[in-house]
């Protein structure tokens, strides 16, 4: 797809859209005993939107629920809802805001924006596909690999600090 096309697509989009939590799915994945375990847990939205403006400039955010972390084993979800890890007493939600989406002539956009997780905020960029693009609804994939330690997460014991964070988000226009 060629950076025109893409352009086009966003300006296609220009308006408000809304995130569809049920629609929406949020993965962490990592390692954990040495390296040799893999665990996968997934943390439900609780609410988002995008503002796509004419010329495709973006803003927006997703909030996400870090109480709702579920590994399938209660024992480390309560661990990680601890302070050694997300703090959800204290913190109870993380957010996403996106400032700045660039479209690829790939047909990919690059999405510049912040991550706000135990009251730290770092700067993340995301690689976002998105599938079934139509008139009123659109799912953005994206995937990064974020370090927990710069947000304070220092637990480590036989774990690894780098976590690949896998995305999927449904919007809907409103």
């Amino acid at each position: 797809m060629t950076e025109s096309v893409s352009t086009a697509l966003l300006g296609r989009a220009a308006g408000t859209w809304q995130l569809d939590p049920q629609s929406t799915t949020i993965e962490i994945h990592t390692k954990a005993v040495w390296g040799l375990a893999k665990v996968r847990g997934t943390f439900r939205a609780v609410s988002g939107s995008v503002v796509v403006g004419d010329q495709g400039v973006i803003s927006g955010e997703v909030v996400v629920d870090a109480q709702s972390i579920d590994t399938g084993n209660k024992r480390r979800d309560k661990h990680l809802r601890s302070a050694d890890f997300f703090e959800v007493s204290k913190y109870p939600t993380f957010t996403f805001t996106a400032s700045e989406a660039t479209p690829s002539p790939d047909g990919t956009l690059n999405i510049k924006g912040t991550l706000l997780i135990k009251g730290q905020v770092r700067p993340i960029e995301l690689v976002a596909s998105y599938t079934n693009p139509s008139p009123d609804r659109v799912a953005l994939s994206a995937e990064t690999t974020i370090d927990r330690s710069k947000w304070g997460m220092s637990w480590k014991k036989g774990a690894s600090f780098m976590n690949r964070v896998v995305v999927v988000a449904k919007f809907v226009r409103s």
